[in-house]
């Protein structure tokens, strides 16, 4: 079952950022093939290259200005790909996709979750 996650943040300055977090451990090919189709072209570039599917899949959606914190966050954090996922969103919101190791996904959502820049 994924993990959900649904947080607010204090940032620097007051305002707040919410983001939604998921990790799907080991995914179905049903569900790479729907990341295939909506991943941007860094995303698609990414995926058409892995012949082996990643043990773990992070999704987190927020606002895009916090999407590309939590991107650089997440690359530093860990041996993971991060990649952007298109979507139809009127709050412009965008989602990330992290690919790696169950332990490695893990450890950069926590990371995310724990950066003192989002809080």
């Amino acid at each position: 079952m994924p993990r959900r996650l649904d947080r607010n943040l204090q940032i620097a300055g007051g305002s707040t950022m919410a983001f939604s977090i998921r990790i799907i451990s080991h995914p179905s090919q049903g569900v790479f093939e729907f990341i295939r189709q909506r991943a941007g072209a860094s995303g698609k570039k990414l995926l058409s290259e892995v012949e082996v599917p990643f043990t773990a899949v992070g999704l987190v959606q927020g606002k895009v200005v916090d999407m590309i914190a939590a991107m650089d966050v997440a690359e530093k954090a860990a041996n993971v790909r991060v990649f952007d996922l298109r979507g139809l969103c009127p709050q412009h919101l965008t989602m990330i996709g992290i690919l790696g190791d169950i332990a490695d996904v893990k450890a950069s959502v926590h990371a995310i979750e724990e950066a003192e820049h989002l809080k």
